[in-house]
């Protein structure tokens, strides 16, 4: 069975990464960098991270989200077998190579630009959100098969028509709201291997499969109320702003943060749902180069760090030394050569008539 690709779902994947590499840069310019684990520069830019600000309470959910509209994709063309030994391939082989052997790199480059005895360190690191997804595959599952054996249910005529309204995606929003009260997270951003970001990424990855299941009425609705969402998100962040210092309680940021996501997914549905060239290419690297980035920005920090130029000038360096480094670790190393490929999420080298016969449905594949 083939689905209809969902280009903007790609294009928005790519960009969350893009602007994933672009946080975690300017967290070296703050002064409590190294309390997290970061390289930190001498001088500091913390206007810097006033945008961040605004970007720090969605950009983490909105990544769970997607990877929940993915699985939604992926169980179209898979039984709960196939599935399993899919996810296990994709995310939980990079996921423990990652532990082992790139997690420990970018702590390398920490010890020694510190002055630190160099040791193995190996832990998750960034690649926590990994360990998550997997995590959730195993536990939604049987839910998800069942909602797949449903497909004709008054449930999902429910849901569908509950989705035509404006208030339906925000219907899922006081769970969020739930959350953070119950949990209570010191900060809403707080994800990394917290019981905060695992439920709520737990949560976003539930709902994201949802809307896919309750049909193209979802999609219909954030393009209608794109604008009414964004406009709710930037209202509650100029409150967060001025009235809390950037730190709302979490039942705002909770909603502030789903309608900033839920705008997103309105603009990309307008405007990126098209194949091209360059997001094929894109697409594919963007796995990779999220597993790769940091090390690469802490070598990238090391080289620059050193020379104590203007922070704007060191900042614009660490970006295009991470970006170039990472399109040369992925374009020269990663991407050919065969027995990395499947330890970063990629494919074995597809045999000639499997690429002949994958161009041809280009334009009718999984997400």
């Amino acid at each position: 069975m083939t689905t209809e690709r969902r280009y903007d779902i790609d294009w928005l994947r790519v960009i969350a990464i893009g602007l994933l590499l672009i946080y975690h840069i300017a967290i070296v310019f703050q002064p409590w960098a190294m309390f997290i684990g970061f390289v930190r520069s001498d001088a500091f830019l913390e206007d810097l991270w006033k945008p961040m600000t605004m970007l720090n309470v969605w950009r983490i959910p909105f990544l769970f989200y997607v990877s929940g509209m993915g699985l939604y994709f992926a169980m179209r063309k898979r039984n709960w077998k196939q599935l399993i030994l899919e996810r296990s391939k994709r995310i939980l082989l990079p996921f423990l190579f990652g532990i082992v052997a790139i997690a420990p790199l970018h702590m390398y480059v920490f010890q020694k630009m510190y002055n630190m005895p160099l040791s193995y360190y190996p832990h998750m690191g960034h690649l926590w959100f990994l360990g998550n997804i997997f995590l959730y595959v195993l536990i939604l599952l049987p839910l998800f098969v069942y909602l797949k054996k449903q497909d004709g249910s008054a449930f999902k005529t429910g849901l569908t028509k509950m989705m035509k309204s404006p208030l339906g995606p925000l219907a899922v929003i006081p769970f969020f709201i739930l959350e953070a009260m119950l949990v209570k997270p010191q900060l809403f951003s707080l994800y990394a291997q917290t019981w905060h970001g695992f439920y709520l990424g737990l949560l976003a990855f539930f709902f994201g499969f949802l809307f896919m299941y309750s049909g193209k009425t979802f999609w219909s609705s954030i393009l209608k109320w794109r604008w009414l969402y964004i406009a709710i998100a930037a209202v509650l962040f100029v409150v967060r702003y001025v009235e809390f210092a950037t730190e709302a309680p979490g039942y705002l940021t909770a909603i502030e943060s789903n309608c900033w996501i839920f705008g997103v997914f309105g603009l990309g549905y307008k405007y990126l749902n098209k194949p091209s060239k360059r997001l094929s290419y894109l697409s594919k690297a963007a796995y990779p180069v999220y597993i790769i980035h940091m090390f690469v920005l802490f070598a990238s920090s090391l080289l620059v760090l050193p020379f104590k130029l203007p922070p704007y000038v060191s900042l614009v360096l660490i970006i295009g030394l991470n970006f170039l480094g990472c399109f040369v670790i992925y374009e020269l190393l990663i991407k050919r050569i065969s027995f990395l490929r499947p330890l970063f999420g990629l494919n074995w080298d597809a045999k000639p008539k499997q690429v002949l016969k994958q161009k041809l449905k280009s334009e009718k594949v999984e997400v």
